[in-house]
């Protein structure tokens, strides 16, 4: 009980994380500003799981534009093992 308890605080707290590395990656930041030190956290708190995956899985070309699915799989994840374990 205190082990699934443990994990699905977990997976809410990376899921906030990669919400926030989304958000923040729509907008510039200037190096060494506070925003740009959370945002380096985020990356190094994200990306362990999101590099392999994007890595095995190429972005989605959209004309000029990539959308790089890697988070939205992370994602949709981490609702599936919330259903099974919260």
């Amino acid at each position: 009980m205190f082990l699934t308890r443990l994990v699905c605080l977990a997976l809410t707290l990376y899921q906030i994380a990669l919400f926030g590395r989304i958000v923040l990656s729509w907008f510039p930041t200037q190096p060494g500003s506070g925003l740009a030190s959370v945002q380096s956290v985020l990356w190094r708190v994200t990306e362990p799981v999101l590099g392999p995956l994007r890595r095995t899985i190429p972005a989605l070309q959209l004309g000029g534009l990539a959308l790089d699915l890697s988070p939205i799989l992370v994602l949709i994840a981490i609702r599936i093992l919330q259903g099974i374990l919260c």
